[in-house]
């Protein structure tokens, strides 16, 4: 397989992060789809990473979806129950992390992106998806209270996709002192870093 992404990206990072978990091989490809000359449209027409690409060539895409596929293909450490109630909690924890990192991205475009004008970006629309990032925090600090992990008591995908919402927060929002307001969320990433699936995929 060969996966198809960027490192500062908290998508990519978890996706690298679960098949560092499963054990999973697989190639990784750098592709920075905002520069002139990217080639993702090639494997993914939607222009984003991170991309799995088949041996066959055939291509997946949305994290949400690769990962799904990706804790199916090893019985290692199952990250994804298979049914029911406990299903739906992994997987909502997994919409509110990545929901939170949605947020925190649109408000960095607004303040960066190239082709926008000093003069056309808002602070207004920043400022909107700021408040989705705290909400969602508070909400993650709540549900996770002093729980070992996000979903009972052993690693999942709520536990991963919440450490990379958090890392990727740290990379590019070091201003946004959730640490100090949530000290639980502080806590668990500490105690993610500790695996090489994390500490092998810091975001750069």
């Amino acid at each position: 397989m060969k996966l198809i992404g960027a490192t500062a990206s908290p998508y990519v990072r978890k996706v690298r992060v679960v098949m560092a978990e499963k054990k999973l091989d697989y190639q990784f490809v750098q592709e920075n789809v905002w520069a002139d000359d990217t080639t993702i449209s090639a494997s993914n027409p939607l222009g984003k990473v991170p991309c799995l690409v088949m041996e066959g060539g055939e291509a997946v895409f949305d994290s949400r979806v690769i990962v799904e596929y990706l804790d199916t293909l090893s019985p290692v450490g199952k990250l994804i129950p298979p049914q029911g109630r406990e299903r739906a909690e992994v997987k909502t924890w997994e919409a509110l992390a990545d929901g939170v990192v949605d947020a925190a991205i649109l408000a960095r475009l607004e303040r960066v992106w190239a082709h926008r004008q000093e003069g056309e970006r808002s602070q207004a629309w920043i400022d909107y998806q700021l408040r989705k990032v705290n909400d969602g925090l508070k909400s993650m600090s709540q549900g996770l209270g002093d729980k070992p992990y996000c979903s009972g008591i052993h690693l999942s995908l709520s536990d991963i996709a919440v450490g990379c919402a958090l890392g990727w927060l740290e990379f590019r929002f070091p201003e946004i002192a959730w640490r100090s307001e949530y000290p639980n969320l502080g806590k668990l990433l500490d105690k993610l870093m500790l695996r090489p699936s994390f500490a092998d995929t810091i975001p750069c």
